[in-house]
C-alpha cells in the first residue's frame, strides 16, 4: 500500500513500508489502552467461552454501556483479538485469546505487561527530563500502575515455571526446601515469587524483602489473604537485609535494575550459609547487541529504557547492567563478590535462571 508520495532523494517503496510500520506502531499503542479498559472492566472475563455475543449482550453481562462497549469491540476486532460475524453481528473471543487475555491462572496472562505501559506512558515527562539531566529515577517514583502490573505480568509465569521447573534445575534445593530450610527473597515486590515458594513447601520459611515499604504492605495482606503462615514480608534494601543466615536466596527480575549490584553480591554472601544456594532470575538475553535485536530484545529494551536503567542511576553506584545485561554480564559481577561457582540452570524464551554457590 501507498501511503505518501514524496519528492525526495529517498526509496519511496522503503519510506512507504516503514510508513506502513508506524501505523501498526500507532494502532498497537492505541490498543494498549483498550487493553486496560477490557481488563478492569472484566470484557474479556465475561466473554470467555461465552461464545458469539452482540454488543448489547456483553454491555448488559459487564453492567457497561452499550455503545462504549460497541466501539470497543469493533477496535479489538479490527486488532485480531476478537473475531466478528458480519451476518450475525456477534463477536467473538477465541479460546487462545482467552488464554491470554481473561485467564489470570494462564502462564501466558498478558494484560499486566499494559499496566506497566500505562506507568512508563504516564511518567514519561520524568524519564525525559533524566535524559537531559543523567540523573536516576527511582523504582518508589513511579506511577502505581508499574507496581499492580509487575505482579499481574509475572506472577502466572512464575507460577508456571518456578516450582515445577527452575527450582528442580538447582542442584538439590528442591529436596532440601521439601524437608525445610530458610529462605530469603530480596527485590519480593508484591511477594507473588515468596508466596509461591511458601505454598508449595510448607516446611520451609521465607522471608520477603523490598526496599518499597508499599509493596512490602500489599505483600502482607496478599499473603495473608492465601492463608500463607511460613512467609514474612520486610522492607530492606539488596545490601541491608538482615536476619539469620540464609539456605537458598533469591532474586527474580531485579539484580540488573540495582545501582550496585556487586555490592548487592557481596551481601547475599555473607548471608548466605557455607551451603547455601543463590538462585538468580533475569530477563533472557544474549550477550551482544546484535542478537538480541528481536521481539524479546526489543520489549526488554523498551522496559530497560524506562525503568531498569533509571532505577540502578538513582541508587548508590549506578552500574546501570540493564535488562538485557546477559550471561557473561551476569557472572562477571557473580564472581566478583567472591562466589566460586556460576552456571546457567535453565531458561525460558523470556528468563534465564543461574545457580550460584560459594
Amino acid at each position: 500500500m501507498r501511503l505518501v508520495e514524496y519528492n525526495d532523494p529517498v526509496n519511496q517503496e522503503k519510506l512507504n513500508q516503514f510508513l506502513g510500520q508506524m501505523v501498526g506502531e500507532l494502532g498497537a499503542a492505541m490498543n494498549g489502552a483498550l487493553i486496560l479498559i477490557g481488563d478492569k472492566l472484566g470484557l474479556y472475563k465475561a466473554m470467555a467461552g461465552a461464545g458469539p455475543m452482540t454488543s448489547a449482550e456483553l454491555a448488559k453481562k459487564t453492567s457497561t454501556d452499550e455503545r462504549y462497549v460497541r466501539e470497543w469491540l469493533s477496535a479489538q476486532a479490527a486488532s485480531g483479538f476478537v473475531t466478528y460475524d458480519a451476518s450475525t453481528k456477534r463477536f467473538t473471543l477465541p479460546e487462545e485469546q482467552a488464554f491470554a487475555l481473561a485467564m489470570e491462572d494462564s502462564p501466558v496472562y498478558m494484560p499486566g505487561a499494559f499496566h506497566i505501559v500505562s506507568a512508563i506512558i504516564k511518567d514519561e515527562p520524568k524519564l525525559t527530563e533524566a535524559f537531559r539531566t543523567g540523573d536516576g529515577v527511582g523504582w518508589d517514583e513511579h506511577d502505581a500502575a508499574l507496581f499492580l502490573g509487575t505482579e499481574k505480568f509475572f506472577r502466572p509465569n512464575y507460577a508456571a515455571n518456578l516450582v515445577s521447573s527452575w527450582i528442580p534445575a538447582l542442584d538439590g534445593v528442591d529436596a532440601r526446601l521439601k524437608q525445610g530450610i530458610r529462605v530469603g527473597d530480596i527485590g519480593c515486590g508484591h511477594g507473588a515469587s515468596t508466596i509461591l515458594m511458601a505454598q508449595a513447601y510448607p516446611h520451609s520459611t521465607f522471608v520477603g524483602f523490598d526496599y518499597h515499604g508499599p509493596s512490602i504492605g500489599f505483600a502482607r495482606r496478599a499473603a495473608a489473604k492465601a492463608g500463607v503462615k511460613n512467609a514474612t514480608f520486610e522492607v530492606a534494601t539488596a545490601q541491608d537485609f538482615h536476619g539469620a543466615k540464609y539456605d537458598f536466596m533469591t532474586f527474580f527480575d531485579c539484580l540488573h535494575d540495582m545501582g550496585d549490584p556487586v555490592g548487592a553480591a557481596k551481601h547475599v554472601r555473607e548471608m548466605l550459609n557455607p551451603d547455601g544456594v543463590w538462585m538468580i532470575v533475569e530477563p533472557f538475553a544474549h550477550d551482544t547487541l546484535e542478537k538480541n535485536l528481536n521481539p524479546v530484545g526489543r520489549l526488554f529494551y523498551a522496559a530497560s529504557t524506562m525503568i531498569c536503567t533509571p532505577a540502578s542511576r538513582a541508587q548508590e553506584v549506578g552500574l546501570c547492567l540493564g535488562a538485557q545485561a546477559g550471561e557473561e554480564r551476569m557472572r562477571e559481577v557473580v564472581m566478583s563478590a567472591g562466589f566460586g561457582k556460576f552456571r546457567r540452570a535453565t531458561e525460558t524464551p523470556f528468563n534465564l535462571i543461574y545457580e550460584v554457590k560459594a
